[in-house]
């Protein structure tokens, strides 16, 4: 991408604020994990800026880093990555909503749940920290071992029929592809 993609600009903001924004329109309080010594763009000054404790261990580190964040603060958490600034606070909002009486809700295309895009009871913190001690680092694996409730497209017609709130940019094509998008979406 050329520089860490937290600062890519995205229609006036970084895609950091952006996706901080649109999730604060639901939950509160929007924490941040970064990696240690990670620069941040500027920030709303009531986001929370957490670090990882063990670095490259990748999102559920993250996740672990968040969740303790939270602990004793809510019931359940919404997981997004930096990189989807077409999420939207309908599609966040739906997503929790869907939890339910299940310990995982996620976005589903074509058979794939998506972790970074799903609500989680915080009382899974001890599976993770056990995951993570077993050196299982993929969120996946998480929602397999969990009651996890799988959000697919349907769910999703009436607020995001195109899913564009699961549109990450990993690549600078994907990034130019979601600038054009965005803005074809306003008109």
């Amino acid at each position: 991408m050329g520089q860490p993609k937290a600062w890519l600009e995205f229609h006036g903001e970084t895609l950091l604020r952006r996706v901080a924004r649109a999730l604060s329109e639901v939950v509160t309080p929007v924490v941040v994990v970064a990696a240690a010594g990670q620069d941040l763009p500027p920030l709303d000054p009531h986001v929370l800026v957490v670090r990882d404790a063990r670095p490259e261990r990748g999102p559920l580190e993250g996740m672990l880093a968040g969740f303790q964040a939270l602990s004793g603060q809510a019931d359940a958490v919404f997981v997004a990555s930096c990189d989807a600034p077409l999420i939207s606070a309908p599609f966040v909002r739906r997503v929790i909503d869907s939890l339910a009486d299940h310990e995982i809700a996620a976005a589903e295309t074509d058979g794939f749940a998506h972790p970074l895009a799903a609500a989680y009871r915080l009382d899974l913190l001890p599976k993770i920290e056990a995951m993570l001690a077993a050196d299982r680092l993929r969120p996946t694996e998480l929602l397999k071992e969990c009651r996890t409730r799988r959000l697919t497209r349907e769910v999703f017609t009436d607020i995001d029929p195109e899913l564009h709130s699961l549109r990450t940019c990993n690549t600078l094509a994907e990034y130019e592809s979601l600038l054009h998008l965005n803005v074809a979406n306003k008109h």
